[in-house]
């Protein structure tokens, strides 16, 4: 009983600990949402624009994107982020950590954004990209209007391991003292000594995120997929090998 008493007790204990930092853990939740979506558009963006100079038929910018993916794909987020916060300042540039976490987390995804960008656009059939050089469409206009849409069918997924990697890895942005849920939940367990409680709260909100992410791209997934409407255009043609049989 007295076992079950102290379980009650830490619980009860606990529970009123969140409800009074209520506040601070719901402004951590706010950084972490905000660290995540900025820092994956704009590697979206970064990453597009990389895989387009790899597949390019300028060999400078060939050479400069795949320096670029091999230098940021194989820095560990965390030295990154450590360089951009107190590296920058010595070179006269300051920025708000905020900012600090936001750059780590593009430059870091956006290297494997651009690997996901360029593999999406391989699965292409070559004949669909010359028949658009075939009718005067040029470089640019051949990837905008024929192969990346048909690319982002195949990069979804990938794209979305690389969303759930931008989740995690906000977590390191505690350590250049962004006030995201991390850093929160780690100062509230210095100061009250739960560390599984508070860690535990920052798992599900890491969870939650990274869970949403994904049913997210399962949805975006099955819409653009092109099988979805030849299921439906097939399957009032199928054959009844039944009845054939019965007869």
């Amino acid at each position: 009983m007295a076992f079950l008493r102290g379980i009650v007790l830490y619980l009860q204990e606990s529970i009123a600990l969140l409800l009074d930092n209520l506040p601070l853990l719901l402004a951590g939740v706010g950084y972490t949402v905000a660290l995540t979506v900025v820092g994956y558009v704009l590697a979206l963006v970064l990453g597009t624009v990389l895989a387009v100079f790899r597949v390019s038929p300028v060999p400078p910018l060939r050479w400069a994107a795949t320096v670029y993916v091999e230098i940021f794909r194989n820095i560990p987020l965390l030295s990154l982020l450590i360089l951009i916060a107190f590296g920058l300042p010595d070179v006269g540039l300051k920025l708000p950590y905020f900012w600090c976490g936001v750059l780590g987390l593009t430059l870091s995804s956006g290297a494997f954004v651009c690997e996901n960008v360029r593999s999406g656009i391989n699965t292409v059939p070559i004949g669909h990209a010359e028949a658009a050089r075939s009718i005067g469409l040029g470089f640019l206009g051949t990837l905008r209007f024929v192969v990346l849409p048909q690319a982002f069918r195949a990069m979804v997924q990938p794209l979305v391991n690389v969303f759930i990697g931008t989740v995690i890895g906000s977590a390191l942005c505690s350590a250049i003292a962004v006030t995201e849920i991390t850093w929160v939940t780690q100062t509230l367990n210095i100061q009250s000594g739960r560390a599984v409680v508070m860690f535990m709260v920052a798992g599900i909100v890491y969870l939650g995120m990274s869970l949403g992410g994904a049913a997210l791209g399962g949805v975006i997934e099955r819409a653009v997929s092109p099988s979805r409407d030849r299921g439906r255009s097939t399957s009032g043609s199928r054959l009844d090998v039944t009845a054939g049989a019965q007869a």
